[in-house]
């Protein structure tokens, strides 16, 4: 449903929400090493978002993005918004042109409550409710240094 640049700049944004401050900022290099993403596609889509005012950013030596504690107040639909746009989530599962509550596709019904909780969840919580989630539960927003445990129980 959403696209590789708008997963990565929602990855990017959760991972500047959990390593970043005014005080303590990351480069472009390692954000892209962290999250396991090509650094100049992830430099593009920090630019985009820095300038839709979703990232913060400095310049100069000790410079680099962070998420600001106005920034956290932003939402993962904030994010969709400025990367990928709205109409995918307006669109037919199916891709029928013409399917509503009026005029439902076959699945219609059944996709519909899903695709509400998503968006609810996308347009309501915040980035530093995820971020708070994210610390409490070890969520994983990236895979380069999660480990996967075997059951030895055989």
């Amino acid at each position: 449903m959403l696209s590789n640049a708008c997963k990565y700049a929602i990855r990017s944004m959760l991972y500047l929400g959990i390593q970043t401050d005014d005080k303590n900022k990351v480069n472009v290099k390692k954000i892209a090493e962290e999250l396991e993403v090509p650094q100049p596609f992830l430099a593009k889509l920090l630019q985009q978002l820095t300038k839709n005012k979703l990232v913060s950013s400095t310049k100069g030596p000790h410079g680099g993005f962070y998420v600001s504690e106005d920034d956290q107040k932003h939402t993962i639909w904030d994010i969709i918004k400025v990367i990928d746009g709205t109409t995918k989530f307006d669109e037919c599962f199916l891709g029928l042109s013409k399917c509503s509550d009026e005029n439902p596709c076959p699945v219609h019904f059944i996709v519909s409550p899903f695709k509400e909780h998503i968006l609810k969840n996308f347009r309501d919580k915040t980035i530093a409710q995820y971020v708070d989630e994210i610390a409490s539960s070890e969520k994983v927003i990236s895979l380069k240094t999660f480990d996967i445990i075997k059951n030895s129980s055989s």
